[in-house]
């Protein structure tokens, strides 16, 4: 089966591509690595250095492999960019995504998956919070999430066209970017491991739902196998995990002493959230897998041995 996955030099698309290999399936990356690495891509998988925003390459693309399956990670995830520059944000992810919708009808694509975002929640009247809870963004990064569940929906409806939408929580694992916005595992990792100190951005106490990349890649597989076709699911596990209580793990699975330092709490940001997955255990047969306290320490060790390799390069 013929399978596209957008964003797959990325974090959480280059895992998706190493499984949907794993499982016998062709795979095909777009990427322009504006935040994507090279060194995440597998091998195996065909590779186009490709903008979702420009039609007519990403059409090259479609006309090359006739993809029966689009996972759509592809995307600008930075929230503090999203504030500053809502009109790239909008064109990245809603423009890009409509054409990515349209091409899908064109060369009769069966299913799309598409990665949405917690954002799309404002502060939650309950924790964890269901998929019928109230969606009203904080941020240009949720609205522009929200319109493409939107542009989904409209696809699904008028052309036919399958789709599972899934709002992820707070994903860590290996490859994440460090240089990134949203990866604090990732950034507490480098920081300590190079000796720069910390930023938490409030006061230590906001909270998020943690969930390794591989409980999110196993939820993609799913549906990329047929499950959930039609609905939107959370992902993560229902805890709420303070930022302070993220550096304390990562400081103590790198064997460090260091203390943060506390910057004012960024625009666009929720204060508290945890995701209830209930429905995807019941519709998907999923559940996560990778407790916090077992993901860390993983991530940790990743990152050092990176660090370490990187070290003796230098040397």
């Amino acid at each position: 089966m013929n399978t596209l996955i957008t964003g797959g030099a990325g974090f959480i698309g280059s895992h998706i591509v190493d499984a949907v290999l794993a499982e016998g399936h062709h795979a095909a990356v777009v990427d322009n690595l504006a935040t994507g690495k090279t060194a995440n891509l597998n091998p195996t998988a065909r590779f186009y250095q490709v903008d979702i925003a420009s039609r007519d390459a990403l059409e090259e693309v479609f006309a090359q492999e006739r993809p029966v399956i689009v996972s759509h990670h592809a995307a600008q995830t930075d929230v503090r960019r999203s504030m500053a520059d809502p009109s790239f944000d909008a064109r990245v992810n809603v423009l890009g995504f409509v054409n990515l919708l349209e091409l899908c009808v064109k060369y009769k694509t069966q299913k799309v998956i598409f990665a949405s975002t917690c954002a799309v929640y404002p502060e939650p009247r309950s924790l964890p919070a269901e998929e019928i809870h109230l969606v009203q963004p904080l941020s240009a990064y949720g609205v522009s999430k929200y319109v493409g569940e939107k542009y989904m929906e409209f696809y699904r409806g008028v052309y036919g066209l399958r789709s599972t939408i899934f709002r992820y929580g707070n994903v860590y694992g290996p490859r994440q970017d460090p240089k990134g916005e949203a990866g604090v595992v990732a950034i507490f990792c480098e920081q300590l491991l190079t000796g720069i100190q910390p930023t938490l951005f409030g006061d230590g106490n906001k909270t998020r739902d943690y969930i390794h990349v591989d409980d999110v890649v196993s939820a993609n597989l799913l549906a990329i196998q047929g499950a959930g076709d039609g609905e939107v699911f959370n992902l993560g596990w229902g805890i709420e995990i303070k930022d302070f209580q993220v550096f304390e793990t990562v400081r103590d699975a790198l064997a460090s002493q260091a203390e943060p330092r506390y910057a004012p709490k960024r625009p666009g940001e929720m204060n508290h959230i945890a995701l209830d997955s209930k429905k995807a255990k019941r519709l998907l047969g999923w559940s996560p897998r990778v407790t916090f306290a077992q993901g860390i320490p993983l991530t940790a060790a990743y990152y050092k041995k990176k660090f370490n390799l990187k070290s003796s390069e230098s040397a």
